[in-house]
């Protein structure tokens, strides 16, 4: 497993975050193989060369279980793509004989459409945001939770993060990474590192713009000072930092946008992914190129971008038949 992991790095060139979910889907290829051949946790110890032995039947059979738990299509879909390429690399390498992988088939991906907000929704989950900061802007220095510095910051922060993600509809992994040196802010612009260590140039408006200064001017500074020393490194150039002052997450990123979306009270949508179906489709439904766009979100495939117009033409569908007289 770690040659494999050597190998994603230094010949693929694949990205941390994609390394740990290849590594994290064949350990779990690994345990229910083991499980559903009787072995326990208890046991302490993994039989060796669980990868090398794996057939097509413990593969049909992994995917079967993983179906029948709920998984997502495109769940089944990318644990498929990472089995596939671990075996073969372990054929190419010596380590197995054959690829029963070649043999599976793949899931196919589901073809309904991503969930967006509307733009008064996406107006509505940035002003809620902006009031909290309001609220603990003018709370000033009462003993209340709401009005401590580090909870001001955060309000700030949950603000520039609402604004960023859906100014340029970047992925959440995206935004987790991103440094202060990535900003030009002269320019309006970001610099992405997407999937692959791909980079790309996004813009950002003015509204994002402002957010992200009052952020690095008022509230980065209150978190950075709650202990940094605990997190050196690129932790220090991080642009949106948690209440401890490390970097903030993937998984604290969801929450706050959750809680957010939550708050709206007319919306089931939930993840920081819907911000970037909105932007997607709201660029697109204002007449943006279709190709703009797929550059913008970082798609490798233009398939994938279309997936937008479905929405945008359902929106001016619905539209017609609320509007026109003969519809």
């Amino acid at each position: 497993m770690e040659d494999f992991a050597v190998h994603l790095q230094h010949e693929r060139n694949r990205s941390p975050q994609t390394i740990r979910a290849y590594v994290s889907d064949l350990y779990g290829l690994v345990h229910d193989v083991l499980t559903a051949s009787g072995w326990t946790d208890e046991a302490q110890t993994l039989p060796p060369a669980v990868l090398e032995t794996v057939d097509l039947h413990d593969l049909r059979g992994w995917l079967g279980r993983l179906s029948g738990t709920g998984a997502a299509r495109s769940t089944l879909a990318r644990k498929t793509a990472s089995v596939r390429t671990f075996m073969a690399w372990a054929v190419r390498e010596g380590r197995r004989p054959t690829d029963p992988s070649l043999r599976l088939s793949s899931p196919r991906r589901s073809s309904s459409l991503p969930e967006a907000l509307n733009a008064g929704q996406a107006h509505r989950l940035i002003e809620t945001a902006q009031q909290r900061a309001r609220t603990a802007a003018s709370s000033g220095s009462e003993p209340s939770p709401e009005g401590s510095p580090a909870q001001r910051a955060v309000a700030l922060r949950d603000v520039a993060v609402l604004e960023v993600l859906y100014a340029t509809g970047i992925r959440v992994a995206e935004l987790a990474v991103l440094d202060r040196a990535d900003i030009d802010h002269e320019r309006r612009t970001l610099r992405v590192t997407g999937k692959g260590d791909k980079e790309r140039t996004v813009p950002f408006g003015v509204p994002a713009g402002q957010a992200l200064d009052r952020w690095l001017h008022h509230g980065r500074p209150q978190l950075q000072r709650q202990g940094p020393a605990a997190h050196p490194g690129r932790d220090a150039d991080a642009l949106f930092l948690g209440v401890r002052g490390g970097r903030l997450g993937v998984r604290q990123i969801r929450t706050l946008v959750d809680d957010l979306l939550a708050a709206l009270g007319d919306t089931s949508a939930r993840g920081p992914h819907v911000l970037r179906h909105t932007a997607a489709t709201h660029l697109l439904d204002g007449g943006a190129d279709l190709r703009a766009v797929q550059e913008l979100l970082g798609h490798s495939s233009l398939q994938t971008t279309q997936l937008y117009t479905h929405i945008s033409i359902e929106r001016l569908r619905q539209g017609y038949q609320q509007a026109h007289p003969r519809a």
